[in-house]
């Protein structure tokens, strides 16, 4: 189990298997509920339970810690996480779950063409092949 925790690959499979059950539970809970509220009282949640991790762990860091071009980025990527669970929200109130997640998984797709394009990252031929794919399925699954 050692190996595994330290595995990136470990860690990116449970975060898939939470990111289905995530869309899964939001569409159930957003039913009768205002998707906007609803993503609020998601965040509510995500920020008790980290907290508690944090101190629990002890991993609490003071923000002077932190370098400004680190704390802009983080502030920046919380912005745009924020955003992302609106409209993913949003989108499972309108549409179906097993709609919403492959087009939301666009993501993968995009992340690869702007790790490449700044962060200077490479792709294999392989890696080109599976982003396409990605954002081929996600289409097929989004028109059916």
């Amino acid at each position: 189990m050692a190996v595994l925790s330290t595995s990136w690959q470990f860690w990116a499979f449970l975060a898939a298997i939470f990111a289905a059950l995530t869309a899964i539970f939001a569409k159930i809970g957003v039913d009768n509920v205002n998707s906007d509220f609803a993503t609020f009282l998601r965040t509510l949640v995500v920020l008790v339970v980290l907290g508690l991790i944090l101190s629990v762990t002890r991993k609490f860091q003071s923000l002077s810690s932190i370098s400004p071009r680190s704390a802009v980025f983080l502030v920046l990527s919380g912005l745009a996480t924020g955003a992302s669970w609106l409209c993913y929200f949003r989108a499972l109130k309108l549409g179906n779950a097993s709609q919403v997640a492959p087009v939301d998984k666009l993501s993968v797709v995009l992340v690869a063409v702007f790790g490449v394009l700044i962060l200077g990252e490479h792709l294999s031929v392989m890696g080109w092949i599976g982003v396409a794919l990605v954002g081929t399925g996600a289409v097929v699954m989004a028109l059916s």
